[in-house]
């Protein structure tokens, strides 16, 4: 087989190879970077300046015509914030969360992005994300017990977290 021949082929090989890659690595092909300049879409405040599991969430964008638009978030709590009011839940479509177990608290990295519906919390802990109590995620329960036995708090599932779970009590 000749040069010419693989030619128009060659795409699709590279089509096949990075579908293939995507699962292997487990991440997200939808999670995309959070940039310096990125705003949290709840409080206005630059995510990147905060310590934390950051969160993304996917929504059906109606007034355009892309079909889906992303929200980035400062921390766990405040994607929850917003994802729990009930006109935000009936549109997304996914979300995101840090595997925290992966990634520093102080500088949680891009690549380490998991499906925040199949992912562990850690409620109450020690550890603080942008402004106060956050939730931290990881992509398996013993991670999160682990964190838990570290830092205090309790293990959650997804489906679990209320606004309730968000406000801590103050003493």
């Amino acid at each position: 087989m000749n040069v010419k021949t693989l030619l128009p082929i060659l795409p699709l090989l590279f089509m096949l190879c990075a579908c293939g890659e995507s699962e292997i690595k487990q991440t997200p092909s939808q999670a995309v970077a959070i940039e310096a300049t990125d705003e949290c879409h709840l409080c206005g405040m630059l995510i990147s300046e905060f310590p934390g599991p950051k969160a993304e969430l996917l929504q059906t964008d109606t007034n355009s015509g892309s079909g889906k638009k992303i929200h980035k978030f400062c921390s766990t709590r405040d994607m929850f914030s917003y994802y729990l009011e009930p006109e935000n839940t009936r549109n997304v479509n996914d979300i995101f969360v840090h595997d925290m177990s992966k990634t520093p608290w102080h500088k949680p990295a891009d690549n380490y992005f998991i499906n925040a519906r199949k992912a562990w919390y850690v409620a109450g802990s020690s550890q603080q994300g942008a402004m106060g109590n956050t939730l931290a995620s990881f992509a398996t329960e013993q991670d999160a017990i682990n964190f838990q036995n570290e830092f205090g708090g309790h293990v959650i599932r997804f489906e679990d977290i209320t606004h309730a779970i968000l406000m801590p009590a103050h003493h």
